[in-house]
């Protein structure tokens, strides 16, 4: 199996020493540096070309965003974010990173950023990963969004406006969504990606591939053990998490 070179960057002492720490129980991984800044790790990136980066997003002078700014999406590394940032970043990770680590992170979580790494490594070269970290910085460095306060939605031969702010949450049926308000239910033809996209994060949580919240309505969470919730909305309603978003979870219990 080929080593993985890997660089840990992060500008507070303990964060690193954890990552390497845990870097050096893996056989196929070397840590061939540290930094403690964004300039110094343009610069090892540059020199010492690792194949993965585990990258700080908030440091000062220079930011994780600015590291791969720096070098360019096209020579950047395979990179795992490592961050304690707030909600309304973490989709872009999520989409355009190989991974992401929320701080305080445990074992597995860890275990599961290095499989995808992993995994990540086998795939054919090709210049997608650097596609989806310009990606990234233009959805971070962007404006912020104008989110829509209202969806226009068919309730049989008439349409009617629904406020967002009166969604409970938002579950997929075949080609449509349906959007629960209260005890009604309206049908929108639109992808949950998309709907995901519309949403303002701060306010609507994507919980499970086909269920979004409105973390506002969320009554209570009970944990059901192996990374997975359930989800008790104000009404009663009872929506299953997925392991895949349990950091989003996480990450909302942690901020109440």
């Amino acid at each position: 199996m080929a080593t993985i070179k890997a660089l840990v960057v992060d500008d507070e002492p303990l964060g690193r020493e954890r990552v390497r720490a845990l870097l050096e129980r893996e056989k196929d991984v070397e840590v061939v540096g540290e930094c403690e800044d964004g300039v110094e790790a343009v610069e090892a990136i540059r020199v010492l070309m690792p194949d993965l980066v585990f990258l700080d997003v908030q440091m000062p002078e220079m930011d994780g965003f600015g590291v791969v700014e720096a070098v360019g999406p096209h020579r950047m590394p395979l990179v795992v974010f490592v961050t304690a940032y707030d909600q309304y970043a973490l989709s872009a990770f999520e989409v355009n990173a190989v991974d992401y680590l929320l701080k305080p992170f445990d074992l597995d979580r860890f275990h599961t950023a290095l499989e995808r790494v992993r995994a990540r490594l086998h795939q054919p070269a090709g210049a997608r990963w650097a596609e989806n970290l310009e990606a990234m910085l233009e959805r971070v460095r962007r404006p912020a969004v104008d989110y829509p306060d209202r969806f226009l939605v068919r309730s049989g031969r008439r349409y009617v406006f629904v406020r967002v702010d009166e969604i409970d949450w938002i579950g997929a049926a075949d080609n449509y969504l349906e959007l629960h308000l209260d005890k009604r239910v309206h049908l929108l033809r639109e992808t949950m990606s998309a709907m995901e996209g519309r949403l303002d994060p701060r306010r609507f949580m994507r919980i499970h591939r086909s269920a979004i919240v409105n973390v506002d309505r969320i009554r209570a969470i009970e944990s059901w053990g192996k990374g997975e919730y359930l989800v008790i909305m104000n009404d009663g309603t009872q929506v299953n998490s997925s392991r895949a978003y349990r950091d989003r979870i996480a990450s909302l219990m942690r901020g109440v």
